[in-house]
């Protein structure tokens, strides 16, 4: 089970649980840690990522169950919140799915919820096509640009990416562009934030939307300026909106 997450901060403290998008790592949110040092903090590795890219399949649905577990395991009848990014978003969603009353507030940043699936069939001729292009850093670089990964954590971007295998990215794009609002969330206690980029492709924006309607405990907030990233591009304004969510269901906006 270790492989699958690290252990930070204060175990004494409220349990936070930090989720990474597709192709990435729990090194995304280094500076998030680093901020929520009084929090008990727990950072998932993926399925088929990190530590963990030996495993060739991946599923919305079991990551977010093995989180679950890990969640019931740690909390110690402490509150429990969860932040996610991108896929990781989409597993937040699933686990509050899937146990409606079992987290106090969550951070969905960038999830989509609106399946493209006339899109899946052309997933596995186009990564076998372009897989190879993962080793040139050139490429590499300019598909982290897109994520604000290719400066500061282009190194940890590029590593991660050499590890993951093919047959796994197949299942994390299908997994993702499948994926569409899970069942429950309107029977949810949770108080939940969804946030996106403003420059971010018109189905993430709809998604906020989509999210937002089915409960009243739920807000949104979108983030002037930016694209895909929010927790990377802007890590002061992203630890303060979800330091502020956390304590008093409220949206800092500035």
């Amino acid at each position: 089970m270790r492989k699958e997450y690290k252990e930070y901060g204060n175990k004494e403290g409220p349990l936070l649980v930090f989720i990474h998008g597709g192709g990435v790592g729990g090194w995304m949110w280094d500076k998030q840690i680093a901020y929520f040092k009084e929090y008990h903090c727990l950072v998932a590795t993926l399925q088929g990522h990190g530590d963990r890219s030996d495993e060739t399949s991946f599923s919305i649905r079991e990551n977010a169950l093995e989180i679950i577990r890990l969640i019931e395991k740690k909390r110690d009848k402490k509150h429990a919140y969860i932040i996610g990014f991108s896929i990781g978003a989409q597993i937040c969603l699933e686990i509050i799915s899937l146990e409606p009353n079992l987290i106090k507030t969550a951070v969905i940043n960038s999830a989509v919820v609106i399946p493209i699936k006339y899109m899946i069939p052309f997933i596995s001729p186009t990564i076998k096509m372009t897989f190879p292009l993962i080793k040139n850093k050139t490429f590499a670089k300019a598909q982290a640009k897109q994520l604000y990964m290719d400066v500061e954590y282009f190194q940890q971007y590029y590593e991660d990416s050499l590890k993951v295998k093919p047959t796994t990215l197949v299942e994390v794009l299908k997994e993702n562009m499948a994926y569409s609002l899970p069942e429950n969330l309107s029977k949810s206690s949770a108080q939940i934030l969804v946030t996106a980029g403003e420059k971010e492709k018109g189905l993430v924006k709809r998604s906020v939307q989509k999210i937002v309607e089915v409960n009243e405990h739920f807000e949104h907030f979108i983030v002037p300026t930016i694209g895909h990233g929010f927790p990377v591009a802007e890590p002061e304004l992203f630890n303060r909106v979800v330091e502020d969510w956390i304590m008093h269901q409220q949206v800092h906006r500035q």
